[in-house]
């Protein structure tokens, strides 16, 4: 995401601490390689209803969007990678040495031509969407070819264990992937300084008004043809709200990102606005000056508090997202909470 610097570098540091990046000469870092176990020794993970067995570990690993680019160069998995797709914003510093190693198969959602072309013996992907016959194909037809493929847990709600978090399904991700690649350690690493970031943003949720007294959010994603999308119940911010101790004004929309009008946000009058920086991706209504601007812009919109009165908080729109990065957007959004008064 294009930020203001200081978010990009409270990323780089967070990203190093959490998972232990190496330190370059020039300040620069870069994901380490993990240590594997022995390479010919089988292994199983589940992934979304499917039971996965590897006779050693994949050498020719394919990651269909960013999310699971960046999950697999965070586990420092650069030199096992074949390709890389559907990139939508800029690779963020401490991985782009790794990135770089890695060839693009596709700039936008890969087919299943490129895909094979690619001749994987993995395949990743962040969301089950991914993996059907129009995009790369499903995964009947990939383990037909004798590839297996790995879905988010976030983005298998049906097939998950009740009452665990988005967050501990994404280090469940962490986890099962560095299991497969025998990187065991260095996916420990990672969820558990996560874990500790989520842990942090928290503390002070119990700090926080409650009940009926809980502040509201509005988590602005896009603005598309003049109307708003907005988190809706089932997606992350809903759980991020929860930690820090607000409450997601659209939790009982039972979708991600649902579009909505300007008047119903207004009826919602929430009590602070977070909004996703999307200017990277360089869609109309993307960046956070222009969100700003729509709603200064509108009638009913500027003459609600959180807009009049600058209770506005900006996150990289990709990290509303589960990702590795996402804990870096809960840590800002616990930090505007304290500086809005929203934690005594």
């Amino acid at each position: 995401m294009r930020h203001p610097a200081r978010l990009g570098i409270a990323l780089t540091v967070l990203l190093a601490t959490a998972a232990c990046s190496t330190a370059n000469g020039d300040g620069s870092t870069t994901a380490a390689k993990p240590a594997d176990r022995a390479s010919g020794e089988a292994r199983s993970v589940s992934s979304c209803g499917r039971q996965l067995s590897f006779a050693g570990a994949p050498k020719r690993a394919v990651a269909l969007d960013q999310t699971s680019t960046e999950t697999l160069l965070e586990l420092g998995l650069q030199d096992r990678m074949a390709g890389t797709a559907n990139l939508k914003t800029k690779i963020p510093a401490p991985y782009a040495a790794a990135y770089a190693k890695v060839p693009v198969i596709a700039p936008k959602i890969a087919t299943g031509e490129q895909l094979r072309a690619a001749t994987p013996d993995f395949v990743v992907a962040g969301s089950t969407d991914l993996f059907t016959k129009d995009r790369a194909g499903t995964r009947e037809e990939l383990a037909a070819l004798q590839v297996p493929t790995f879905v988010s847990a976030v983005d298998c709600p049906q097939r998950n264990p009740a009452g665990k978090t988005p967050f501990e399904l994404l280090f469940s991700d962490y986890e099962n992937l560095g299991k497969v690649f025998g990187a065991e350690e260095r996916a420990r690493k990672l969820a558990a300084g996560q874990r500790a970031a989520v842990a942090k943003a928290g503390a002070n949720a119990s700090k926080a008004p409650q009940g009926a007294d809980r502040p509201t959010v509005v988590y602005l994603y896009s603005v598309f043809n003049g109307m708003p999308y907005v988190a809706g119940g089932t997606g992350l911010p809903s759980e991020m709200s929860r930690i820090v101790g607000a409450k997601n004004a659209f939790d009982d929309v039972d979708e991600d990102w649902p579009e909505v009008s300007w008047e119903e946000v207004a009826k919602r009058d929430p009590d602070f606005i977070v909004i996703g920086d999307l200017s990277e991706r360089g869609r109309p209504g993307d960046s956070a000056a222009e969100k700003r601007a729509s709603m200064t812009a509108h009638p009913v919109i500027s003459r609600l508090a959180a807009v009049r009165d600058g209770r506005i908080i900006e996150v990289p729109g990709i990290e509303l997202d589960p990702s590795v990065r996402s804990v870096h957007a809960l840590g800002l959004l616990a930090d505007g909470m304290k500086d809005l008064g929203y934690v005594r």
